[in-house]
């Protein structure tokens, strides 16, 4: 049987679990993910898997101009998920800091460095793509 990760918003409303994760972890310092996340770059994982368990009616979605789709509580405004343009909602990104539990994810990449913040600094320890991998 597999372990479930659980997650949830900020104010608790929705709660997830995903069975799996990609290999492939990073910090995007693209301008929508910091703005998104209220931070210095946004840090998401595909998932696999993935049930939410509450709250489903709070999830929002804000849909960018150039077409990828950020998820969000409605009640509590927390940022949860990435899709990309066109991308099926089973194939989602999801915010690392969201999980309760611990996580099997190792953060492999820095992407969107072009766009980073002057005051943020480059982990030197990750692979580093000035757009995306």
């Amino acid at each position: 049987m597999n372990p479930c990760f659980n997650g949830s918003c900020l104010c608790g409303s929705v709660l997830f679990s995903v069975e799996s994760f990609s290999d492939n972890a990073a910090n995007c310092h693209c301008s929508m993910c910091r703005k998104f996340h209220g931070a210095a770059y946004g840090t998401l994982v595909i998932v696999k898997g993935l049930k939410w368990l509450s709250g489903e009616e709070l999830l929002k979605e804000y849909v960018a101009e150039n077409g990828t789709i950020r998820t969000f509580c409605f009640n509590c405004g927390s940022s949860l998920g990435f899709r990309c343009k066109g991308e099926p909602s089973e194939r989602i990104e999801l915010a690392i800091s969201t999980f309760d539990t611990d996580i099997p994810v190792i953060i492999d990449a820095q992407i969107y460095t072009g766009n980073k913040a002057n005051w943020c600094e480059l982990d030197p320890n990750f692979t580093t793509f000035v757009e995306g991998r």
